[in-house]
């Protein structure tokens, strides 16, 4: 436009009229667009947490970034995050899922901390094709994870002896929700939980247990035990158990005082008044299952 003024001459040809001979509206004359000064931080500061927490979309970077003094919204980053091609693995799609009677997928939700308690086991293995198992216990109000246990067996007085710690430490829920019949050891007897509710009766803890081959009346904690195999178990490859311990220990205080979480408006369920080291920085480089260098 102002190309175009200075050859026919500015005083002979009016704003208003070069506008309407090349067809511009006048509104595009009066703001220039310019790229903010921290654009190309910003962009760099994404992509590294992108990298960094490989699982994440662009509103927990937006959150993360947030955290860290960024004045962004999740529209701009989301902007910025298409132009960089950036994109978070599909997982795989989940089966159909049925319902209760009443069309309800958890029969009671909690309603303030320390009202339900979940506990579940998860399995996995170390690089020399050993198993080992881990106990998750999370708050369902909070999402807080409350304590993962590791080992190459649990019983039932692992169990207990975990559950009465906390009950010491946090206080005593009102309910504890599982699995009626849980498969602890790789290839030992089935532990049924007739002594944990025995004992659950005697603290005056209500224990509720979902259907048999109903994952989705225990959702809380089927969440997080998806959580932790898609962002550390599947990213990492264990060599001793002694790593395994404190790789997952670590995750779970990243979990709990970094990480957003969606459903609690993208705070993480804990946070700490200082925030903690990012989880990857203070772990070494390391070799990933898919071969590669983890970052």
């Amino acid at each position: 436009m102002d190309h175009a003024r200075d050859a026919l001459g500015r005083d002979r040809v009016s704003e208003r009229r070069a506008c309407r001979v090349l067809g511009q509206p006048r509104s595009t004359q009066r703001r220039k667009n310019h790229m903010p000064s921290d654009e190309s931080r910003l962009v760099k500061r994404m992509v590294e947490l992108a990298t960094e927490y490989g699982r994440y979309g662009y509103r927990r970077i937006t959150a993360l970034l947030r955290a860290e003094g960024w004045h962004v919204n999740h529209k701009r980053i989301e902007r910025l995050w298409r132009q960089q091609g950036l994109k978070v693995p599909q997982k795989q799609p989940k089966r159909k899922r049925l319902s209760l009677a009443d069309r309800s997928c958890v029969r009671l939700r909690p309603q303030h901390q320390d009202h339900v308690w979940s506990y579940d086991f998860v399995a996995d293995r170390t690089s020399d094709g050993r198993a080992f198992r881990m106990l998750t216990i999370i708050d369902e109000y909070t999402r807080e994870c409350l304590s993962i246990d590791v080992a190459r067996r649990l019983t039932s007085e692992d169990v207990l002896e975990r559950l009465s710690d906390l009950f010491i430490r946090r206080g005593v829920p009102r309910y504890l929700r599982s699995r009626p019949t849980l498969r602890v050891g790789a290839r030992g007897p089935e532990f049924t939980a007739n002594r944990v509710r025995e004992w659950l009766e005697r603290v005056e803890v209500q224990a509720l247990f979902i259907e048999p081959g109903s994952p989705w009346e225990n959702g809380y904690i089927e969440s997080f035990n998806g959580k932790l195999r898609d962002e550390l178990l599947a990213r990492e490859w264990f060599d001793t158990l002694l790593e395994a311990k404190v790789l997952i220990e670590r995750w779970r205080r990243h979990f709990n005082t970094v990480r957003p979480h969606s459903s609690l408006g993208y705070v993480p369920p804990a946070p700490e008044t200082n925030q903690p080291c990012s989880f990857s920085s203070a772990t070494p480089q390391r070799t990933n299952r898919a071969g590669l260098k983890a970052t």
